[in-house]
């Protein structure tokens, strides 16, 4: 798992979710893992154990990259603009975010 700079992740997160294709959820994250469409896990450091190990296990096994939203879900829910929490994101299409490049810098 990466750790990017919080402020970059943020603003990246937000462009992929208006701008691109992105997946919520751990439910809807595994199946973008499952279908191959995944190109980017980012998943909020304040989850149960259990979920963060499941959704990085499929993802290593993947050999989809990780990164680490230094926040609870609910604020990685908002970050997403979303009034609810969120888990995990998989960012599918970038769109017009820079999250895919910013993650290959690391």
């Amino acid at each position: 798992m990466q750790l990017i700079c919080m402020a970059d992740l943020s603003s990246d997160i937000r462009l992929a979710v208006d701008s691109g294709e992105t997946a919520l959820g751990v439910n809807e994250v595994i199946k973008s893992i499952r279908d191959a469409k995944a190109k980017l896990i980012v998943i909020a450091s304040k989850n149960k154990e259990s979920t963060t190990q499941d959704v990085t296990h499929m993802a290593k096994v993947a050999n989809v990259p990780v990164a680490v939203f230094e926040g609870n879900p609910l604020e990685l829910g908002a970050v997403c603009g979303k009034p609810f929490s969120v888990s995990a994101v998989s960012v599918i299409e970038a769109g017009n975010s820079n999250i895919l490049k910013t993650n290959k810098k690391e």
